[in-house]
């Protein structure tokens, strides 16, 4: 599996599997048939309850510890350092882990200083809990705020990016900050499948609108973690190394963005870049 590095050091398998809104036995059967035909990045949270699930597939699977890269991410209300610590304890004996490989803050929480939050989040990192830490959702402004106060470097930014979004002001501070992106909802929750230019792309190389989605993040360094709940979908999003974009596909990917094209906005968000 390819991997996207980040100059601090984190690899994170390229392709990964979503696995928000997924509950119960059909979460742990979906993850353990991911597992099986080489998925080696599993993505779950607090806010999920799947974490139990998650962790059944992962020892069901067969596939040794070492080589899946899995994470998960702190809600917003266990920001306070106490909190962040006990409900990462948690988290571990949901999944019956003795680290994650990833821990990530779900979304900003502006009513917790960034600050004891990135310490509390450091300080996990340093009991060994997880092998890396990082943050989802933050803006640009946010994320210098965070590099500048964290005692450890942050791995990520794990993000809502497909071709209808311009990120590139996230993708710059990271890469300014020797982070990695993480694209959640790649493929825009499905919306893709139609989409005429997409489809046209992908018929020059057998492929379909959604590995074109795909194959264009993975081009540009960053991580994606689709989601699905049909097994046969699983197999599609995985088949995109035998392929690549020409810099004019790429191209005209891009020029599909805008601020305009987000899908995934809460009232808690922050004020989007």
């Amino acid at each position: 599996m390819q991997v996207v590095e980040a100059a601090n050091g984190v690899k994170i398998p390229a392709i990964g599997l979503g696995t928000w809104e997924l509950r119960g036995r059909a979460c742990a059967r979906l993850v353990e048939q991911a597992l099986r035909l080489g998925y080696r990045h599993i993505d779950t949270a607090q806010a999920y309850d799947n974490e139990r699930e998650v962790g059944e597939a992962l020892r069901a699977s067969g596939v040794r510890r070492d080589e899946v890269f899995v994470t998960t991410k702190v809600w917003t209300t266990h920001f306070a350092p106490h909190d962040l610590e006990r409900s990462t304890k948690e988290s571990l004996a949901k999944l019956r882990l003795g680290e994650v490989d990833l821990l990530l803050l779900h979304w900003p929480n502006p009513q917790v200083p960034l600050v004891e939050t990135l310490g509390a989040l450091a300080r996990v990192k340093q009991l060994g809990m997880a092998r890396h830490i990082g943050v989802s959702n933050f803006t640009v402004a946010l994320i210098e705020e965070a590099v500048a106060a964290c005692p450890e470097p942050l791995a990520c930014d794990q993000v809502e990016y497909h071709p209808y979004l311009n990120q590139a002001k996230v993708l710059e501070a990271c890469d300014r900050n020797g982070m990695a992106v993480v694209a959640y909802s790649p493929v825009a929750k499905g919306r893709v499948k139609n989409d005429r230019a997409l489809e046209q792309i992908g018929a020059r190389y057998g492929k379909t609108a959604a590995q074109v989605c795909l194959r264009w993040l993975v081009q540009q360094n960053v991580a994606a973690i689709p989601r699905t709940s049909r097994i046969e979908r699983l197999s599609e999003n995985i088949a995109i190394f035998d392929f690549a974009l020409s810099s004019d596909d790429m191209r005209q990917i891009f020029a599909m963005g805008s601020a305009k094209g987000r899908l995934t906005d809460f009232g808690f968000a922050p004020k989007w870049d």
